[in-house]
Protein backbone atom coordinates (compact mmCIF):
# COMPACT_ATOMS: atom_id res chain seq x y z
CA UNK A 1 0.00 0.00 0.00
CA UNK A 2 2.85 2.36 0.87
CA UNK A 3 4.59 1.62 -2.46
CA UNK A 4 1.32 2.35 -4.30
CA UNK A 5 1.10 5.72 -2.52
CA UNK A 6 4.68 6.52 -3.54
CA UNK A 7 3.85 5.78 -7.18
CA UNK A 8 0.86 8.15 -7.08
CA UNK A 9 3.04 10.88 -5.57
CA UNK A 10 5.69 10.44 -8.24
CA UNK A 11 3.15 10.59 -11.07
CA UNK A 12 1.59 13.75 -9.60
CA UNK A 13 4.98 15.42 -9.30
CA UNK A 14 5.89 14.48 -12.88
CA UNK A 15 2.68 15.92 -14.30
CA UNK A 16 3.10 19.17 -12.38
CA UNK A 17 6.69 19.47 -13.51
CA UNK A 18 5.78 18.85 -17.16
CA UNK A 19 3.15 21.57 -16.98
CA UNK A 20 5.63 24.16 -15.72
CA UNK A 21 8.21 23.18 -18.35
CA UNK A 22 5.57 23.43 -21.06
CA UNK A 23 4.84 27.08 -20.24
CA UNK A 24 8.51 28.01 -20.58
CA UNK A 25 8.84 26.13 -23.87
CA UNK A 26 5.77 27.84 -25.35
CA UNK A 27 7.21 31.27 -24.53
CA UNK A 28 10.44 30.33 -26.30
CA UNK A 29 8.55 29.13 -29.38
CA UNK A 30 6.70 32.45 -29.64
CA UNK A 31 9.97 34.35 -30.19
CA UNK A 32 10.86 35.33 -33.76
CA UNK A 33 14.12 34.14 -35.36
CA UNK A 34 15.55 37.65 -34.96
CA UNK A 35 14.63 37.76 -31.26
CA UNK A 36 16.17 34.32 -30.70
CA UNK A 37 19.37 35.44 -32.44
CA UNK A 38 19.53 38.54 -30.23
CA UNK A 39 19.05 36.41 -27.10
CA UNK A 40 21.78 34.01 -28.23
CA UNK A 41 24.15 36.96 -28.77
CA UNK A 42 23.45 38.30 -25.28
CA UNK A 43 23.95 34.82 -23.80
CA UNK A 44 27.41 34.46 -25.36
CA UNK A 45 28.59 37.84 -24.03
CA UNK A 46 27.15 37.57 -20.53
CA UNK A 47 28.08 35.47 -17.53
CA UNK A 48 25.20 33.01 -17.22
CA UNK A 49 24.40 31.77 -13.71
CA UNK A 50 21.77 29.24 -12.62
CA UNK A 51 19.78 30.29 -9.54
CA UNK A 52 17.01 28.92 -7.34
CA UNK A 53 14.18 30.53 -5.34
CA UNK A 54 16.10 29.84 -2.14
CA UNK A 55 17.41 32.46 0.28
CA UNK A 56 21.06 31.57 -0.29
CA UNK A 57 20.57 33.20 -3.72
CA UNK A 58 19.40 36.54 -2.31
CA UNK A 59 22.80 38.31 -2.76
CA UNK A 60 22.81 37.27 -6.42
CA UNK A 61 19.28 38.58 -6.98
CA UNK A 62 20.12 41.84 -5.19
CA UNK A 63 23.32 42.36 -7.19
CA UNK A 64 21.34 41.76 -10.37
CA UNK A 65 18.31 43.88 -9.46
CA UNK A 66 20.31 46.86 -8.14
CA UNK A 67 22.72 46.76 -11.11
CA UNK A 68 25.66 46.01 -8.81
CA UNK A 69 26.96 43.52 -11.36
CA UNK A 70 26.83 46.15 -14.12
CA UNK A 71 28.55 48.73 -11.91
CA UNK A 72 31.38 46.24 -11.40
CA UNK A 73 31.65 45.79 -15.15
CA UNK A 74 30.03 42.39 -15.68
CA UNK A 75 26.78 41.53 -17.45
CA UNK A 76 25.08 38.65 -15.64
CA UNK A 77 22.23 36.66 -17.09
CA UNK A 78 20.27 34.66 -14.48
CA UNK A 79 18.75 31.31 -15.40
CA UNK A 80 16.01 30.65 -12.86
CA UNK A 81 15.13 27.05 -11.95
CA UNK A 82 12.89 25.44 -9.32
CA UNK A 83 14.83 22.16 -9.08
CA UNK A 84 18.48 21.60 -8.21
CA UNK A 85 18.65 18.89 -10.88
CA UNK A 86 17.85 21.52 -13.53
CA UNK A 87 20.66 23.79 -12.29
CA UNK A 88 23.10 20.88 -12.40
CA UNK A 89 21.98 19.83 -15.87
CA UNK A 90 22.42 23.41 -17.10
CA UNK A 91 26.05 23.61 -16.00
CA UNK A 92 26.86 20.06 -17.13
CA UNK A 93 25.55 20.89 -20.62
CA UNK A 94 27.32 24.27 -20.64
CA UNK A 95 24.14 26.32 -20.77
CA UNK A 96 25.50 28.33 -17.84
CA UNK A 97 28.96 29.19 -16.59
CA UNK A 98 28.03 28.96 -12.93
CA UNK A 99 25.23 27.77 -10.70
CA UNK A 100 24.08 27.44 -7.11
CA UNK A 101 24.24 23.85 -5.93
CA UNK A 102 25.29 21.75 -2.96
CA UNK A 103 28.65 20.05 -2.53
CA UNK A 104 27.23 16.52 -2.66
CA UNK A 105 25.62 17.19 -6.05
CA UNK A 106 28.73 19.06 -7.23
CA UNK A 107 31.04 16.20 -6.28
CA UNK A 108 28.85 13.84 -8.29
CA UNK A 109 28.98 16.18 -11.30
CA UNK A 110 32.77 16.23 -11.09
CA UNK A 111 32.95 12.43 -11.06
CA UNK A 112 30.73 12.46 -14.15
CA UNK A 113 33.18 14.75 -15.96
CA UNK A 114 32.04 18.31 -15.22
CA UNK A 115 35.02 19.92 -13.48
CA UNK A 116 34.04 22.70 -11.07
CA UNK A 117 35.51 25.13 -8.59
CA UNK A 118 33.70 26.79 -5.68
CA UNK A 119 34.59 30.43 -4.98
CA UNK A 120 31.47 30.91 -2.81
CA UNK A 121 30.26 28.91 0.17
CA UNK A 122 26.65 29.95 0.85
CA UNK A 123 24.43 29.86 3.94
CA UNK A 124 22.08 27.27 2.43
CA UNK A 125 20.52 24.94 5.01
CA UNK A 126 17.60 22.51 5.15
CA UNK A 127 15.02 21.59 7.74
CA UNK A 128 13.23 18.27 7.84
CA UNK A 129 9.59 19.35 8.03
CA UNK A 130 7.10 16.69 9.06
CA UNK A 131 3.44 16.76 8.16
CA UNK A 132 1.40 17.78 11.20
CA UNK A 133 -1.25 15.17 10.35
CA UNK A 134 1.40 12.44 10.52
CA UNK A 135 1.93 13.38 14.19
CA UNK A 136 5.66 12.71 14.09
CA UNK A 137 7.39 14.12 17.15
CA UNK A 138 10.66 12.17 17.04
CA UNK A 139 12.88 10.70 14.34
CA UNK A 140 12.11 7.05 15.07
CA UNK A 141 8.49 7.72 14.10
CA UNK A 142 9.65 8.14 10.49
CA UNK A 143 9.27 4.36 10.24
CA UNK A 144 7.19 3.42 7.16
CA UNK A 145 6.95 7.14 6.22
CA UNK A 146 7.86 9.02 3.05
CA UNK A 147 10.53 11.77 2.92
CA UNK A 148 10.69 14.10 -0.09
CA UNK A 149 14.28 14.80 -1.15
CA UNK A 150 16.64 14.77 -4.16
CA UNK A 151 18.80 11.75 -4.93
CA UNK A 152 22.59 12.10 -4.71
CA UNK A 153 22.27 15.48 -3.02
CA UNK A 154 22.74 17.03 0.40
CA UNK A 155 19.13 16.13 1.26
CA UNK A 156 19.82 12.48 0.42
CA UNK A 157 22.87 12.56 2.70
CA UNK A 158 20.89 14.28 5.46
CA UNK A 159 18.20 11.60 5.16
CA UNK A 160 20.87 8.96 5.75
CA UNK A 161 22.13 10.83 8.81
CA UNK A 162 18.73 11.11 10.50
CA UNK A 163 17.63 7.57 9.61
CA UNK A 164 20.90 6.03 10.81
CA UNK A 165 20.71 7.98 14.07
CA UNK A 166 17.66 5.98 15.17
CA UNK A 167 16.34 2.46 14.80
CA UNK A 168 13.09 2.45 12.87
CA UNK A 169 10.88 -0.61 12.89
CA UNK A 170 10.20 -0.38 9.17
CA UNK A 171 11.93 1.23 6.19
CA UNK A 172 11.85 4.98 5.60
CA UNK A 173 10.95 5.75 1.97
CA UNK A 174 12.95 8.43 0.17
CA UNK A 175 10.82 9.93 -2.57
CA UNK A 176 12.56 12.07 -5.17
CA UNK A 177 10.65 15.33 -5.57
CA UNK A 178 13.10 17.75 -7.18
CA UNK A 179 10.94 20.82 -7.79
CA UNK A 180 10.76 22.73 -4.50
CA UNK A 181 7.37 24.24 -5.26
CA UNK A 182 5.93 20.80 -5.88
CA UNK A 183 7.64 19.43 -2.78
CA UNK A 184 6.04 22.13 -0.63
CA UNK A 185 2.65 21.67 -2.28
CA UNK A 186 2.70 17.93 -1.63
CA UNK A 187 3.50 18.52 2.04
CA UNK A 188 0.77 21.15 2.40
CA UNK A 189 -1.71 18.85 0.62
CA UNK A 190 -0.85 15.98 2.98
CA UNK A 191 0.61 13.87 0.16
CA UNK A 192 3.99 13.57 1.87
CA UNK A 193 4.88 12.62 5.44
CA UNK A 194 8.03 14.73 5.57
CA UNK A 195 10.25 16.85 3.31
CA UNK A 196 13.64 18.53 3.38
CA UNK A 197 13.01 22.24 2.92
CA UNK A 198 15.40 25.19 2.45
CA UNK A 199 14.26 28.74 3.14
CA UNK A 200 11.80 30.31 2.40
CA UNK A 201 9.96 27.00 1.89
CA UNK A 202 10.69 25.90 5.45
CA UNK A 203 9.07 29.08 6.78
CA UNK A 204 5.98 28.54 4.63
CA UNK A 205 5.66 24.99 5.91
CA UNK A 206 6.08 26.04 9.55
CA UNK A 207 3.49 28.76 9.10
CA UNK A 208 1.05 26.02 8.05
CA UNK A 209 1.73 24.35 11.44
CA UNK A 210 3.98 21.61 10.06
CA UNK A 211 6.84 20.66 12.37
CA UNK A 212 10.61 21.08 11.93
CA UNK A 213 12.11 17.84 13.25
CA UNK A 214 15.75 18.26 12.15
CA UNK A 215 18.04 21.03 10.92
CA UNK A 216 21.22 20.61 8.87
CA UNK A 217 22.88 23.41 10.86
CA UNK A 218 22.80 21.19 13.94
CA UNK A 219 25.16 18.82 12.10
CA UNK A 220 27.76 21.59 11.57
CA UNK A 221 27.35 21.28 7.81
CA UNK A 222 27.81 24.06 5.26
CA UNK A 223 27.10 22.36 1.96
CA UNK A 224 25.70 25.19 -0.18
CA UNK A 225 28.00 26.66 -2.86
CA UNK A 226 28.10 28.69 -6.05
CA UNK A 227 30.08 26.64 -8.55
CA UNK A 228 31.70 27.59 -11.85
CA UNK A 229 33.21 25.42 -14.58
CA UNK A 230 36.94 25.03 -13.92
CA UNK A 231 37.98 25.62 -17.53
CA UNK A 232 36.80 29.23 -17.27
CA UNK A 233 39.81 30.09 -15.10
CA UNK A 234 42.00 29.59 -18.18
CA UNK A 235 39.91 32.04 -20.24
CA UNK A 236 40.97 35.65 -19.39
CA UNK A 237 37.59 37.18 -20.30
CA UNK A 238 35.61 34.67 -18.28
CA UNK A 239 38.01 34.83 -15.34
CA UNK A 240 37.63 38.61 -15.25
CA UNK A 241 33.84 38.24 -15.33
CA UNK A 242 33.89 35.83 -12.39
CA UNK A 243 36.22 38.10 -10.39
CA UNK A 244 33.82 41.01 -10.94
CA UNK A 245 30.85 38.77 -10.11
CA UNK A 246 32.47 37.99 -6.76
CA UNK A 247 33.13 41.66 -5.98
CA UNK A 248 29.49 42.49 -6.70
CA UNK A 249 28.40 39.50 -4.61
CA UNK A 250 30.36 40.81 -1.60
CA UNK A 251 28.79 44.27 -1.99
CA UNK A 252 25.31 42.70 -1.99
CA UNK A 253 26.21 40.62 1.08
CA UNK A 254 27.27 43.75 2.98
CA UNK A 255 24.00 45.43 2.07
CA UNK A 256 21.87 42.50 3.25
CA UNK A 257 23.82 42.13 6.51
CA UNK A 258 23.44 45.86 7.17
CA UNK A 259 19.72 46.16 6.33
CA UNK A 260 18.44 42.65 7.10
CA UNK A 261 16.62 40.19 4.86
CA UNK A 262 13.22 41.72 5.64
CA UNK A 263 14.32 45.06 4.16
CA UNK A 264 14.14 43.46 0.72
CA UNK A 265 10.45 42.52 0.83
CA UNK A 266 9.81 43.72 -2.73
CA UNK A 267 12.72 41.66 -4.02
CA UNK A 268 11.55 38.60 -2.11
CA UNK A 269 8.05 38.93 -3.51
CA UNK A 270 9.34 39.34 -7.06
CA UNK A 271 11.82 36.46 -7.14
CA UNK A 272 10.36 34.11 -4.53
CA UNK A 273 6.64 34.70 -4.94
CA UNK A 274 6.07 34.95 -1.19
CA UNK A 275 3.61 37.30 0.51
CA UNK A 276 4.23 39.94 3.16
CA UNK A 277 3.28 37.62 6.02
CA UNK A 278 5.84 35.03 4.93
CA UNK A 279 8.49 37.74 4.58
CA UNK A 280 7.81 38.93 8.13
CA UNK A 281 8.23 35.37 9.44
CA UNK A 282 11.55 34.68 7.73
CA UNK A 283 14.46 34.04 10.12
CA UNK A 284 17.28 36.53 10.48
CA UNK A 285 20.11 35.32 8.27
CA UNK A 286 23.78 36.22 8.12
CA UNK A 287 25.61 36.14 4.79
CA UNK A 288 29.36 35.77 4.29
CA UNK A 289 31.70 37.21 1.68
CA UNK A 290 32.77 34.94 -1.14
CA UNK A 291 35.03 32.22 0.24
CA UNK A 292 35.79 28.62 -0.58
CA UNK A 293 34.04 25.81 1.32
CA UNK A 294 35.60 24.25 4.40
CA UNK A 295 37.72 21.13 3.95
CA UNK A 296 35.45 19.11 6.24
CA UNK A 297 32.45 19.86 4.01
CA UNK A 298 34.41 18.95 0.88
CA UNK A 299 35.35 15.63 2.50
CA UNK A 300 31.71 14.91 3.42
CA UNK A 301 30.68 15.50 -0.19
CA UNK A 302 33.49 13.35 -1.59
CA UNK A 303 32.78 10.45 0.77
CA UNK A 304 29.13 10.42 -0.28
CA UNK A 305 29.87 9.94 -3.98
Amino acid sequence: MKKFSIMICLVSALLLGMASCGDSQQKRLRLSKQEKAQLDSIDRASLKVGVMPTLDCLPVYLAYEDSIFLKQGVTVHLYRYNAQMDCDTAIARKRVEGTVTDLVRAARLQKQGTQLFYPVSTNLYWQLITNRKARISELKQLSDKMIAMTRHSATDYLSTLVIDSVKTKYDVYRVQINDLNIRLRMLLNNEMDAAWMPEPYATQARMAKHVALADSRDKNLQLGVIAFRSKLKAEPRRKKQIDRFLKAYDIAVDSINKNGVHHYAALLTKYYGIDAQTVSNLPKLKYSHAMEPRQRDLKVADINN
